[in-house]
């Protein structure tokens, strides 16, 4: 549902502005305003239930606001739906990552926009020589691009899904704690893979309850409490404990 007005946010790749959404008589989410930042990490913390995943839910099109306006690179929406999101260039990579564990690294990668020769067969050679190509453009190490996603380790297919994201044209790359039940060595290879995409000309955002994992990669911290945001800092303006103890103690209350 697009709209002629302009976002105020203009250097911006996208922002939201008194965004709300309620569940009967639960208010999830009440005149939410925050914005997301070309080149730069941004993240969304706070307690469950504060409203983190039904905001990412809005703006990824699985979920509709009851009010508020959606603004991406300065286009103004009421709303977005899943193929809207995809067209203006978000991609959201779940805990779950949605892969299908039958399929190779490029099968995967090429889900839905497989490459084709004569117009109808499946072009493997060049599927895997632009995959192995992405991969070692994102210091991305699958020693064997033909093993089934299900075998790989969560670091590996974490990064599939990422890789996945940047070859569909993705600009907005949003994480669901992308790091949720991997081991130490898999969560700083994939902090490592997510800190790299701002470089790469990609805006991140990130929800997560791994603290120090925001504090290692986040520019910018919104802090959400009981639907609202609360709290928006530069990392370079708190330390982890402070903002633990902002979360964990609450700071309307």
């Amino acid at each position: 549902m697009k709209a002629m007005e302009k976002s105020k946010y203009r250097t911006k790749f996208a922002s939201l502005e008194n965004i709300s959404k309620s569940f009967g008589k639960v208010d999830a989410l009440r005149d939410v305003t925050m914005e997301i930042e070309k080149n730069k990490v941004t993240a969304i913390v706070g307690d469950n239930g504060s409203g983190k995943s039904t905001l990412i839910k809005i703006l990824s099109g699985t979920l509709r606001p009851d009010s508020g306006n959606i603004y991406i690179e300065d286009e103004c929406y009421k709303y977005m739906t899943p193929k809207l999101a995809y067209e203006t260039g978000i991609a959201t990579v779940y805990q779950d990552l949605a892969l299908d564990n039958f399929r190779d690294v490029a099968g995967n990668i090429f889900l839905g926009k497989e490459i084709t020769k004569f117009g109808f067969i499946l072009d493997y050679d060049e599927m895997y020589r632009q995959t192995e190509e992405l991969l070692n453009k994102l210091n991305i190490n699958i020693p064997y691009l033909k093993t089934p996603v299900g075998y790989l380790s969560g670091g590996q297919r974490q990064s599939v899904a990422i890789a996945r994201a940047i070859y569909q044209g993705k600009k907005l790359i949003i994480f669901d704690e992308p790091t949720a039940a991997m081991g130490v060595k898999e969560s700083t290879a994939t902090n490592h893979l997510i800190k790299s995409l701002p470089d790469k000309g990609f805006a991140v955002l990130i929800i997560s309850h791994d603290i120090y994992q925001v504090y290692d990669i986040a520019d910018r911290i919104f802090i959400m409490e009981h639907g609202e945001i609360v709290d928006d800092v530069m990392k370079s303006a708190i330390t982890p404990e402070e903002l633990r103890e902002r979360i964990s103690v609450g700071i309307k209350n």
